[in-house]
Order: C-alpha cells, then sequence, then structure tokens
C-alpha cells in the first residue's frame, strides 16, 4: 500500500511540474505584459523600465528558474496593482469561494445521488424518465445562462436583486451545482443499473435476501466504486466552474478575482490562481486514490 500511496504522490508532483512550466511559458508569451501595464501612450523607455522592475527583460530561462526556486520557498510574487502578496490577496477572496462551491456540492450531492437511486430501483417507468429528462437539462444547461435566468426572474417579477457581497449564497449555488447534480443522477443510475443486474446480485435474490437489503449492503457499495471518481472530478470542477457563476452572481470570490487579474495582466496573481485550480484538482484526484484503498479490497490486496 505505500508504494501505491507513494507512486500517487510522485505522478500528483510530476503534474504539478508540468503546469507551472505550462502556465508560466503561455502567459510569456501571450503578449508583453508591461506593455500591456504601462499606459496607452508610453514610450518605449517606460514600457522598458516596466519590465525590469517586472523582471521580464531577463532571459526565459532566468525568469522560469527563479520563479520555480520561489515557489520552492513559498514565494508567490506580489500583485502590481496593490504591492501586496498574491496568496494574502488569495487567501481573502477564499472562504467565499469555498462556501459557494461547497454548497454546490452539497445540493449535487443530496439531489444527484438520490434521484439517479430512484430512477435505477423504478427503471422504465415515468419517475424514471422524468428524473433522466432533468438530469439532462441540468447538465446541459449553461450555468451561465442559468444564472442570467436567475438573476432577470428575481429583478423583473419580485424587484430582488440576488448577486453581490451580501447576497444570499443559495441561489449562486444551485446555478453551480446543476450540472453537477444532472452529472450525478445520470452515473448514480447507470452504475446501479449495472450491479442490479449482475450475478451475485440474482444469487442474493435466489437466497431470499429482502431488496432493500441487497439494494444497501451489496448494490451500493459496489456502484460507489466509479462513482467517487465522478464526486473528486466534480470537487475540482467546482472550483474551476465557479468563476463563471462568481462573475455572473458578482460573488466576491477567487474566480471574480482571477477575472479581474486577466483583465489587468496581473502576471502573479494570474499564476498563483491557475495553480491554485490545478492544485485542487490534483488533490482531489488523491484523495480519490485514496479512497479507493479504503472501498475496494482488490487495490488493497494488488
Amino acid at each position: 500500500m505505500l508504494t501505491y500511496v507513494l507512486s500517487k504522490l510522485m505522478r500528483a508532483a510530476v503534474t504539478m511540474l508540468i503546469t507551472v512550466s505550462l502556465v508560466f511559458t503561455f502567459i510569456r508569451f501571450s503578449g508583453d505584459p508591461a506593455a500591456a501595464l504601462a499606459p496607452p501612450d508610453a514610450p518605449q523607455e517606460v514600457i522598458d523600465q516596466y519590465a525590469e522592475q517586472m523582471g521580464l527583460d531577463k532571459p526565459f530561462w532566468v525568469q522560469y528558474s527563479g520563479y520555480i526556486g520561489g515557489l520552492m520557498v513559498g514565494e508567490f510574487g506580489y500583485s502590481v496593482h496593490t504591492g501586496r502578496a498574491v496568496e494574502e490577496l488569495f487567501l481573502e477572496r477564499l472562504p467565499y469561494t469555498l462556501q459557494l462551491g461547497g454548497c454546490a456540492f452539497l445540493i449535487a450531492l443530496l439531489f444527484g445521488i438520490p434521484l439517479g437511486s430512484l430512477a435505477a430501483v423504478n427503471r422504465a417507468s415515468k419517475l424514471d424518465r422524468l428524473v433522466m429528462g432533468f438530469s439532462v437539462f441540468a447538465f446541459a444547461m449553461p450555468n451561465f445562462l442559468f444564472g442570467l435566468i436567475i438573476i432577470l426572474t428575481s429583478a423583473l417579477w419580485f424587484q430582488i436583486y440576488l448577486g453581490g457581497e451580501g447576497a444570499n449564497v443559495l441561489f449562486p449555488a444551485l446555478t453551480l451545482g446543476l450540472a453537477s447534480m444532472g452529472g450525478f443522477a445520470r452515473f448514480t443510475r447507470s452504475s446501479l443499473l449495472e450491479i442490479i443486474n449482475a450475478p451475485f446480485m440474482r444469487a442474493a435474490e435466489a437466497r431470499g435476501i429482502p431488496f432493500m437489503r441487497r439494494l444497501i449492503r451489496h448494490a451500493a457499495p459496489n456502484a460507489a466504486i466509479p462513482l467517487v471518481t465522478l464526486v473528486g472530478l466534480s470537487i475540482g470542477g467546482l472550483i474551476a466552474g465557479s468563476v463563471v457563476t462568481e462573475q455572473v452572481f458578482a460573488w466576491p470570490g477567487v474566480g471574480q478575482l482571477l477575472i479581474r487579474s486577466v483583465a489587468t495582466r496581473d502576471l502573479a496573481m494570474v499564476q498563483f490562481l491557475v495553480l491554485a485550480v490545478a492544485f485542487t484538482m490534483v488533490l482531489a484526484n488523491l484523495l480519490v486514490d485514496t479512497l479507493y484503498l479504503l472501498i475496494d479490497p482488490r487495490i488493497r490486496v494488488r
């Protein structure tokens, strides 16, 4: 088991190194950040001064090695607009994003999995078709469009604005968690149906084991193995997907900070936020791999 965990940790470290390299390279070659920060009519001398202050006048490999060295000692850079450390700005916005993402995840989990289970148990019924129709709608509906519909409906019909820092988190969370809810419902249904029709389930039925006991003690644990993968990916996807939802609802989280940093060419801030999202995805995958050890005995034996 130790070898399994170490191999996963090594893979996560390599993934983060590749992500750091790609983000650093693409941002440097996407345009001249110094020219973007300088006034439109600034002479070349002023642009060169901006580049020198930001270290952009040095060769690429010197910039890259300096950035990697800074990451190793916990120095992520400073925002060019505020002069503050990027991690401080990130930590100020992080609670809002965690609140939004956590509520969205709970909504998706608490509604998606039970709906999918009901559809599987009542296969080919009207309830099954209704649940699957809703899950397809939820999965296909763009979250920004659903959010705009909610905002316009509440503003035009009820004269209530649902955005901003003091707004209720329920509606942004519902917007963000809608797609994951549909994905959970569809995946739970297909996974349960596959397990219910397995030979060992028919053998349990032949031995006279009650249906609910077969469903809870035999079908649910086996169906949870592939579902854990979807849950882990959804956790990372909710953090990344909050960028659009926070922008629509003017929610003061990390996503809105990322949009603003990209628009103002704040290199250090953009690099740190992209790496934070990538780290969330890698961490979610590590948690999923660890849960596999607890759920599936075959992995522990292997």
